[in-house]
């Protein structure tokens, strides 16, 4: 993320639909490293793996700390087929990353937790806005456009309202 704010109200330059997918993982034991230390480091990988392909279907991410214990990624994608595709994909880091996963959960006997949520937002069910902000979130991923290009409010740019 740039640190320059952009002046001025701005949106994301969203014309269609988005998926918005979140994902993470809560450290319940610190001492357990043998349990979340792979799970911590799966994900930079993915991550790697899916910005270097153009047609992956990743727009943007935004990796989070959710204070001390929690880690977690907002992802968003093109289309949920695309998401699928690559979470499906026995070629690309996801798979054994995945089957890694659950392994240790399984051993760590709650030592890990791990959670994914996934929104399939439609055309016109979304809106942003960014006031002296850098390019952040879906604005980041796709662009800024000046506010009045989408409508002054937050009413006039979700057209399923």
């Amino acid at each position: 993320m740039s640190s320059k704010p952009i002046e001025g109200r701005m949106t994301a330059d969203a014309q269609g639909g988005v998926v918005v997918f979140h994902i993470g993982m809560r450290i319940n034991n610190f001492r357990a490293v043998r349990s979340w230390w792979p799970v911590a480091v799966a994900m930079p990988r993915m991550l790697k793996e899916l910005s270097r392909d153009r047609d992956s279907g990743l727009l943007g991410y935004r990796l989070l700390l959710g204070g001390p214990r929690l880690m977690y990624v907002v992802q968003y994608w093109e289309s949920l087929e695309k998401l699928l595709a690559y979470a499906a994909d026995r070629d690309k880091e996801h798979r054994p990353a995945w089957a890694a996963l659950n392994r240790r959960i399984r051993e760590g006997k709650g030592k890990v937790g791990f959670w994914h949520e996934t929104f399939v937002v439609p055309a016109g069910a979304h809106e942003a806005v960014y006031i002296n902000m850098p390019a952040f979130g879906l604005g980041e991923a796709l662009g800024v456009i000046p506010v009045g290009r989408r409508g002054d409010r937050a009413a006039d740019r979700l057209t399923t309202v």
